[in-house]
């Protein structure tokens, strides 16, 4: 994957982040992988679990510094990021990909035979800020919204918050898909379209905040398709088995969450 200047070696001589113009909690680099320690930290993540008001406090600053929050749930079995099998020498660049090709490629290949992949989902009117929306999604996650058990505030350095999973190397649809970055090309483009941000991380599932959610059923149903392709398991294990059901529950919400089994 294509890299760029990573600030977090500071950390180890500066764990405050003062040289970086922040004023961090005490916390721990990760540079654990499954093959491995990496040459440089992955990321940085608070020892305690985070609170309302901490993504705001920190997300700004810390973009300024080259670093982008997302929050970590260290609360499952398999553990925090030290334990999640990372492979970032394993992932591409997600601007190497069109996020329509992904979606269809994926469609194609999960989809029930005979049905085509009806195209992408249009653009919806913005109606809040993307940024101000990820604030109020994090704090929810931080109380504990969309099944998070132990949420801690992380630091990825990253361009842009849909390539959070694949500047750590993030391997939670693995039995999925082997190259993450591809799917970060797909959030990419929901970042475009939807306002979308990478709040949250934990072994095997994503949550983002939606700042331009679809607000009527056909608008959900388009945008459910994408969801299928994207994530499967969500629709026919954890959801209600139909993208009709499924769409119905994407009117209006500003958090969606994906899980791979």
């Amino acid at each position: 994957m294509a890299t760029l200047p990573n600030p977090l070696p500071k950390l180890a001589a500066d764990p405050s982040g003062r040289s970086l113009g922040l004023r961090l909690p005490l916390g721990r680099l990760i540079d654990e992988t499954d093959e491995g320690p990496w040459h440089e930290p992955l990321l940085w993540y608070a020892e305690q679990s985070a609170s309302a008001g901490n993504w705001a406090a920190l997300g700004v600053p810390a973009a300024r510094a080259g670093l982008l929050p997302v929050l970590v749930d260290v609360g499952g079995s398999q553990g925090g990021p030290e334990d999640w099998e990372l492979l970032p020498d394993e992932v591409s660049y997600p601007g190497d990909h069109d996020a329509e090709e992904v979606l269809a490629e994926l469609w194609e290949e999960y989809a029930a035979e005979g049905e085509e992949w009806p195209g992408p989902a249009g653009e919806p009117a913005r109606t809040a800020d993307p940024d101000a929306c990820a604030t109020e999604v994090a704090d929810l996650l931080a109380e504990g919204g969309s099944g998070f058990k132990e949420p801690h505030l992380a630091l990825v350095p990253a361009r842009r918050s849909a390539d959070i999973p694949a500047a750590i190397g993030w391997t939670g649809p693995l039995n999925y898909e082997n190259d993450v970055a591809r799917l970060c090309a797909v959030l990419r483009s929901w970042e475009d379209r939807f306002g979308i941000r990478v709040v949250g991380l934990g072994f095997d599932v994503l949550a983002v905040s939606v700042a331009a959610p679809p607000t009527t059923l056909a608008d959900a149903e388009a945008v459910a398709a994408e969801h299928f392709a994207f994530c499967p398991d969500n629709v026919l294990q954890q959801g209600p088995g139909t993208l009709e059901a499924y769409a119905g529950r994407l009117v209006g919400e500003r958090t969606w969450t994906f899980w791979w089994d």
